[in-house]
């Protein structure tokens, strides 16, 4: 095994040992006992949103409650700061991958559907899919995608998810576990399964067509 192989998957096996470690020790239920507290002064709140954003990689807690968390504070008026939130909380991973992920077939993989579906389809696309928000940003670091575009995607693929966590913050008289769960409408994964559809349906047909011309 190569020395840049090796050196990859110890700084991978390291952070999951770090995020695992955080995630058992750290419960959202510290925001959770203090979040009527924060929403009574906008400036607190606004002040631990943007904490919470910056350790929420470190810990592995879902991207939504951030969106839940800004609802129930600030109602759908939180909306554009929750979305900017989201997108910049997902960057770390991404970054991580993108410097020590790109090896291996997974990789290749990876770039070979950025390639042909687009680098600001397929991350659209993937963010349109019900899938842990932390697994989409790695595989869009694996596969290269470039991080202005990645920025671009995920702020457009997570509208869906961060309207329903803010509109579930808002309309709920206190901010809990249930809320957060609460939050993915089955309408909205309906809705967002078929523009993933919807988006990489030409891309899939087209490789389909090509494998039945090779065989």
């Amino acid at each position: 095994m190569d020395h840049s192989r090796l050196r990859a998957r110890v700084v991978a096996g390291a952070a999951l040992a770090v995020v695992a470690a955080a995630a058992l020790v750290v419960s959202p239920d510290i925001v959770f006992a203090r979040a009527a507290w924060l929403a009574a002064e906008p400036i607190r709140l606004v002040a631990a949103a943007v904490v919470l954003a910056a350790i929420r990689p470190l810990v592995a807690w879902p991207t939504t409650l951030l969106a839940v968390f800004l609802g129930y504070g600030l109602g759908v008026a939180g909306f554009p700061l929750a979305l900017a939130l989201v997108t910049l909380t997902s960057v770390p991973p991404f970054l991580l991958a993108k410097r020590y992920g790109r090896i291996g077939a997974a990789a290749d993989a990876g770039e070979a559907f950025v390639d042909r579906t687009g680098d600001l389809r397929s991350v659209v696309a993937s963010r349109f899919v019900p899938a842990p928000s932390d697994v989409v940003s790695v595989a869009a670091g694996v596969a290269g995608v470039r991080l202005p575009t990645f920025l671009l995607g995920t702020a457009i693929g997570e509208i869906p998810w961060v309207a329903a966590g803010v509109l579930a913050g808002a309309s709920a008289e206190r901010l809990t576990a249930g809320a957060v769960a609460g939050a993915v409408d089955p309408r909205v994964v309906a809705v967002a399964g078929l523009l993933a559809v919807a988006l990489l349906g030409p891309t899939a047909y087209g490789w389909y067509r090509e494998r039945g011309h090779e065989s």
